[in-house]
């Protein structure tokens, strides 16, 4: 099983080493073998190769089975105006690996629902999983551009969805409720947007192969309140690419932090193993103001590993291992400081990782 390893920046490095110790005592425990191997993209990409995502980056993560990113950017090189950005590597990656779905899990450990900002009774049983389309919409649409108009001035980004997009990530959602609640919510604003009609056409077209399958429209202002005020009314979530990026932020505050909650980004290839190849990543970002001072929290880039290991691994009972882990660490007190409560054990980003590997070894 061949893993491409990104560290990436700020935290990143800090969150994959704890991971990757992580899935190596995954592999003596369930016999597994993995082969890792390790390149620099993003900013540190930037000033070593003058490129966000290096060919050679680019080419090992094709031939890999997964990738494990930890994360990309910086103030270093948040400079808007620059023709090399780290967040290319992303795209890169994506358009590289045709990812179109982003699958982000959120679910409420039951010993963090006081470090949430919302209240217990609205968070309690919470577990639902946004589909984010990835590979098109605004992001990608052409012109983007700021140009000189009659009136000084002006910008436009294009927002453009073809039917084949819209299917496929709609298909994913419908596969991925089978295995959950089965219900589907799409998430469009088809009261103003064209693209977003066209969105809720080709649902209710897909629909009609998924009869099994409970499904609603919301409309995306309608979300954006529903996810605070009744987030366990939700099992998979789809959407499209800005409004997916939107509210899978939002949702991450239901389980009290950003480090917390890990991401799947998947596509149609297949690889070795004959399961999908895919990116995975915690959510956030590279957090450069606690970078190298043991603060961050591992615990989103080891759920994340457990999705690799779930989705393009094969290896469902190492992925619930881990999970169960990382739920017996939260229950026995540990936090970091994203989440430290009073009267729970605070620790840093390799304590609350070895802290795993215990509880993993031991069970």
């Amino acid at each position: 099983m061949k893993i491409l390893v990104l560290p990436g920046d700020g935290i990143g490095p800090e969150v994959v080493a704890q991971t990757r110790l992580v899935l190596e005592a995954c592999a003596q425990r369930f016999r597994l073998a993995l082969h890792f191997t390790e390149a620099v993209v993003g900013g540190a990409a930037i000033d070593a190769f003058h490129t966000a995502l290096p060919d050679g980056a680019l080419h090992l993560a094709q031939s890999s089975d997964a990738v494990l990113l930890g994360a990309v950017g910086g103030p270093k090189w948040d400079n808007p105006r620059a023709t090399v950005r780290p967040e290319q590597a992303l795209l890169g990656l994506r358009k590289g690996l045709g990812l179109f779905a982003n699958l982000r899990p959120v679910s409420v450990f039951a010993e963090l629902l006081d470090a949430a900002p919302l209240k217990a009774d609205i968070l309690r049983g919470v577990d639902l999983v946004v589909v984010r389309e990835l590979t098109g919409g605004i992001y990608f649409g052409k012109p983007s551009e700021q140009r000189n108009g009659s009136d000084g001035r002006e910008a436009v980004d294009t927002l453009i969805y073809n039917e084949r997009e819209i299917a496929r990530l709609m298909r994913s959602a419908f596969e991925l409720a089978r295995q959950r609640r089965k219900k589907v919510t799409s998430v469009d604003k088809a009261n103003i947007l064209s693209s977003s009609r066209l969105w809720r056409e080709v649902a209710h077209e897909v629909k009609q192969e998924y009869g099994d399958v409970a499904y609603e429209d919301v409309l995306v202002d309608a979300m954006a309140m529903h996810l605070l005020r009744r987030p366990r009314d939700f099992d998979v979530i789809a959407t499209e690419n800005m409004f997916g990026d939107i509210l899978t932020d939002e949702a991450s505050m239901l389980a009290g932090s950003m480090g917390l909650l890990p991401s799947a980004s998947i596509g149609e290839s297949l690889n070795s193993l004959g399961h999908p190849r895919g990116l995975y990543e915690p959510i956030h970002g590279s957090a450069p103001d606690i970078a190298g001072h043991d603060a961050a929290n591992p615990l989103a880039a080891i759920l994340s590993a457990a999705l690799m290991l779930r989705y393009s691994l094969g290896q469902p009972q190492a992925a619930a291992a881990i999970e169960a882990a990382v739920s017996r660490v939260l229950a026995d007190g540990y936090r970091t400081p994203d989440i430290a409560q009073p009267g729970t054990q605070r620790v840093g980003c390799r304590a609350m990782g070895a802290a795993v590997l215990e509880r993993l070894r031991a069970a």
